[in-house]
């Protein structure tokens, strides 16, 4: 595997696809953790026009991440569209730093962001097409390496641009940072990056956009994708929960929080690794249902906790799932839709937007009839249902992979 992406480094596509996803990353490391912050403590919106406000944000960014999939396998020039999405970035992020108000701020977070954030899609697209040309366990160690390259920027950067700010009278010169790191990712994109072909023309209508919608809610694509989507939901329930265990339910301290994710953090990118090892003898459906039944494992752990050091001591099971839970399913997701890199990589986009709504139906309902703990054995269930249907949906393919076909 380190062998495989040693090898595909010597590729000048893959050196600057794997540098634009750790610029990316950087991005959304250095202004994530403070967004909320930014809006809510020094620019004076509302919790409730805060959240109306993320939610119009996520169903914009997946909206446009699956149009921009679609046309990039009909133009088939990731270089372009790649800097334009850039650009929306570098105009997002600074805006926000030079024009501190609650208009600019609004307008970043709920249209310029989430057409930047179509950048992933691109990012991961990009490196399906270079990675199709090599076996189907080469790819997954390309599609491991380029996740590993965000998972290494959120390990640096929040905690450097933490302590760069640290005492300052606010979090904004975060924005200036991302919109620097996003301007150098544009003049590296556009200037760098050998552009590769989109989908094959041969394919004919299916590249239309209408088409591309039905193929993508074709039951056979669709009830996987709500597979993975049920399953990854545990991610973010964990995200929300745990702090919360630890600090009103455990006695433990805001301290504590920082440590373990940062612990996590790490772990997982050596984790990642791991996993695409693994994925040499296991398929992705089956890798990914090992990393499930483990991650479920953990959130029944994190339910049951009592006492921070058994927190402390679930850090190495947490991340070794979550780490598969972060990146097979990209993988997985590609290959529903292999002959089109476009869209195969807009369900990335899809995946997150409806895990994240599961999330928040999930938090609603345990933290109404239970508490943070029982919310997180709530989540463990989701999980289990995804695993479910996943097997149910994958069991018997017995290591073959899904390869779309025309709608109808």
């Amino acid at each position: 595997m380190t062998s495989t992406i040693l090898s595909a480094m010597r590729n000048p596509a893959m050196r600057i696809s794997m540098l634009a996803i750790f610029l990316f990353g950087f991005a959304g490391a250095a202004t994530s953790p403070y967004q909320s912050v930014v809006g809510i403590n020094e620019l004076g919106l509302s919790d409730a026009i805060y959240s109306l406000l993320i939610l119009l944000a996520s169903t914009v960014n997946v909206i446009v991440s699956v149009s921009i999939g679609i046309l990039a396998d009909r133009v088939g020039n990731y270089r372009v569209l790649m800097s334009t999405a850039i650009l929306f970035g570098v105009v997002g992020y600074g805006i926000v730093y030079v024009l501190p108000y609650q208009t600019s701020f609004v307008v970043s977070v709920l249209l310029l962001l989430p057409i930047y954030g179509a950048l992933y899609t691109l990012l991961f697209a990009n490196v399906r097409s270079i990675a199709r040309r090599m076996s189907g366990h080469d790819a997954a160690s390309l599609t491991t390496g380029a996740r590993a390259a965000i998972s290494v920027s959120w390990v640096l950067v929040p905690g450097l641009v933490g302590f760069a700010l640290a005492g300052g009278e606010s979090m904004l010169p975060a924005y200036l940072l991302a919109c620097l790191g996003c301007l150098a990712n544009l003049l590296i994109v556009y200037f760098r990056l050998p552009n590769e072909g989109g989908a094959d023309a041969a394919l004919g209508k299916r590249l239309s956009y209408w088409t591309s919608f039905r193929e993508i809610l074709a039951p056979r694509i669709f009830l996987r994708v709500i597979a993975v989507a049920t399953i990854t939901s545990t991610l973010h329930v964990n995200a929300a929960v745990l702090p919360l265990i630890m600090t009103d339910e455990i006695g433990g301290s805001v301290t504590d929080i920082g440590i373990i994710v940062g612990i996590v953090a790490f772990l997982e990118v050596v984790f990642i690794f791991v996993w695409a090892r693994i994925q040499l003898s296991l398929v992705p459906f089956k890798a990914l249902a090992l990393g499930t039944a483990i991650y479920i494992g953990y959130m029944a752990l994190l339910g049951f906790s009592t006492a921070t050091w058994q927190i402390y001591a679930l850090t190495l099971i947490g991340a070794f799932g979550a780490a598969a839970l972060i990146t097979i399913p990209i993988s997985y997701l590609q290959d529903l839709i292999a002959d089109r890199p476009g869209l195969g990589s807009s369900l990335i986009a899809v995946n997150l937007f409806l895990s994240g709504g599961l999330c928040a139906g999930l938090f609603a309902l345990g933290t109404r009839i239970s508490n943070y703990s029982g919310t997180a054995l709530l989540g463990g269930v989701a999980g289990s249902a995804g695993l479910l249907l996943l097997l149910v949906l994958d069991g018997d393919r017995k290591g073959k992979r899904t390869v779309s076909r025309e709608p109808g």
